[in-house]
């Protein structure tokens, strides 16, 4: 097609040119005719007023014309018709799209239809976001000229926008056509701007996302932007999920800019919806609790996770400061920001349990294996580190109820460096959880050829290694189960998972889960954790802050829980960011809230209660034993 409009082209041109040149000879025949006419014209007039004394004809009428002027000046007139004619050619074969399309935007449009987004839900099937029908006010500025002042400020009210601000929209459009005036209204505000019958004044189906549980799970649902598209958890995440292919719609439009016909229409498909593992009763319950405590201690902040130890499902996420996805003034980004993923502390404590694990694994202790901790103190290299007590003489089970840095720190020193450094990226840390949710944080362990043994001592009872708190949720996956450790997730599954990766023997995991049931026994570390009617195994962990390098007196406060102890059913885990100073330890601060979490979510889901009391233990562990 291409070829056959240059062949035409050429023809055309050649046939201009030929023309052209008969044109120009015919016109400069013609003007020399003329031209020697008004010569000999001259001539004779010139002959005729010979007698009379003075001429009076203007000096220029004397003056002979050169042929060769007039020949030019037809030669122009011949030039800039045959330029008019080429260019009327060019704009008929070349640009009559372009041409049409300008034309056709002065009464047509295409409006953009929306596909529905999927809804989230809870396990129960509860709804936690959904997409409801909303409204946005457009204009095109072409043919809001014809409204009168008094008709735009009515519109102005409608909207709820000064008349200033409407007129400045409607004088500086982004586009010379099109400009939105109110976005997601909802629908009575549409149909009143409708009544108003102002040219160039149109509706826009949209859809606006609503949050029902609006704080509660704003950490784990996240939020959409203007186009509908997830910003922040799962609504990113699984925005290929939730989002719908949206459709169009092709319309005329009258002079007044009113919707006459429609030309096409090109139906929408709706997104899916996503279940979550997420229970909002335990979601609740989490974040209440948690929000309480940190009102009470006047902590900076602080985080809670359930997890369900035959699924790895995440039943409680919770997270506080907190925001209402529903109001986009209260999204700054300390409040946005999900704790239990991004940040990164030095878990204290709550990590003596691997080290110890590992070595009754390979047989260097048993929980009867005596430690002596005296004088308190212990020196390592140029460093000294100590307990907050001189314990003496201690069985394994004593250092894990008492959670004692030295005795932990004597039973890692016997393992090889190398050995325990696996076992702790078996288990999760240093690397980023596999939770399929944005944002989540690796943490900080360092290779083990680094290790100096002060170093290795340290890590042991969780410092000068970071982790966040799902990560540490997802470590003692390995103790509540048969000692092997699951991923975790935010989405629902079917049924449990009957094999994660082994790290523990099962034996030994039985062991520890005994073991940490003295710390909420007396002498424990967690006194304060009572449930009643089950048994609670757990750890407490109090780490100092690194500011600018330097270790401060802010404190994070720890405690992960599993429960029942006997057969584990959630693993609860308790984070509170730089508590008051009457709130310092996490057996104060974190334990209460494991408390009022572990009683809501087993009465709430029913879990039938074991025969072993929270004070109990030592015999559990002794008959496991033998």
């Amino acid at each position: 097609m291409r070829r056959f409009v240059d062949a035409v082209m050429e023809r055309l041109q050649d046939m201009l040119e030929r023309l052209g040149e008969h044109v120009l000879g015919a016109l400069t025949h013609v003007a020399g005719w003329v031209v020697e006419w008004v010569q000999k014209k001259l001539a004779a007039d010139r002959e005729a007023r010979r007698p009379q004394p003075i001429n009076r004809a203007s000096p220029l009428l004397l003056i002979p014309i050169p042929k060769w002027r007039t020949q030019f000046a037809f030669f122009l007139i011949v030039v800039a018709f045959l330029g008019l004619a080429v260019r009327v050619f060019w704009l008929q074969v070349y640009t009559s799209d372009f041409l049409q399309d300008k034309g056709e935007a002065r009464y047509a449009r295409t409006i953009t239809i929306a596909g529905s987004r999927g809804e989230i839900l809870d396990r129960n099937g509860v709804v936690l976001a959904s997409t409801q029908p909303v409204r946005s006010i457009w204009a095109d500025p072409a043919f809001t000229k014809k409204a009168t002042k008094e008709d735009l400020k009515k519109l102005a009210e409608v909207l709820g926008i000064s008349y200033a601000d409407l007129d400045k929209k409607l004088k500086n459009p982004p586009s010379r056509n099109f400009v939105y005036l109110a976005r997601k209204r909802d629908l009575a505000t549409a149909e009143a701007v409708k009544a108003l019958a102002i040219p160039g004044i149109g509706v826009q189906a949209e859809v606006l996302r609503e949050y029902p549980d609006g704080p509660v799970t704003a950490h784990v649902v996240g939020f959409t932007g203007w186009d509908d598209h997830g910003q922040e958890g799962v609504e990113l995440s699984k925005d290929d999920v939730l989002t719908g292919k949206g459709g169009a719609r092709r319309v005329l439009r009258d002079r007044l800019g009113r919707i006459v016909d429609d030309v096409w229409a090109k139906d929408a498909v709706e997104g899916r919806d996503v279940s979550l593992s997420i229970d909002s009763r335990v979601q609740f319950i989490a974040y209440e609790a948690l929000s309480d405590m940190i009102v009470e201690s006047g902590a900076k902040a602080g985080a809670v996770v359930v997890a369900d130890v035959r699924t790895g499902e995440i039943l409680a996420l919770a997270n506080n400061p907190t925001y209402d996805p529903n109001d986009r003034s209260t999204m700054v980004f300390e409040r946005v920001r999900n704790r239990v993923l991004t940040d990164e502390f030095e878990p204290g404590s709550t990590m003596k349990p691997f080290a110890i694990a590992k070595a009754i694994d390979m047989g260097i202790v048993d929980p009867l294996t005596t430690i002596q901790t005296a004088p308190g103190k212990l020196t390592i290299g140029d460093r000294t580190i100590g307990d907050t007590h001189d314990y003496g003489l201690l069985t394994v089970a004593e250092i894990v109820a008492k959670s004692s840095n030295i005795g932990t720190t004597k039973i890692a020193l016997e393992i090889a460096p190398q050995t325990l450094w696996e076992t702790y990226t078996a288990l999760g840390f240093g690397r980023a959880p596999d939770i399929g949710f944005p944002g989540a944080t690796a943490g900080r362990l360092r290779p083990a050829k680094s290790w100096r043994p002060i170093e290795q001592a340290t890590i042991s009872y969780g410092h000068g290694m970071t982790a966040s708190l799902m990560q540490l949720v997802r470590a003692y996956t390995a103790l509540a189960r048969n000692g092997d450790v699951i991923d975790l997730t935010l989405e629902k599954r079917e049924g449990p998972v009957e094999k994660g990766t082994q790290v523990f023997k099962p034996e030994t995991a039985r062991v520890m889960r005994a073991m940490m049931m003295q710390t909420v026994a007396r002498g424990g570390t967690a006194t304060r954790v009572k449930v009643a009617g089950y048994s609670v195994a757990g750890k407490t962990g109090t780490a100092n802050k690194v500011k600018d390098g330097r270790y401060t007196n802010d404190v994070v406060a720890s405690f992960v829980g599993l429960v029942p102890a006997t057969e584990p059913r959630f693993i609860i885990a308790v984070m509170v960011d730089e508590p008051g100073p009457k709130y310092h330890f996490g057996g104060r601060v974190a334990a209460p809230v494991f408390n009022r979490v572990a009683e809501g979510a087993l009465r709430t889901l029913m879990v039938t209660p074991d025969d072993v009391t929270s004070a109990g233990g030592v015999g559990l562990m002794a008959k496991i034993r033998h």
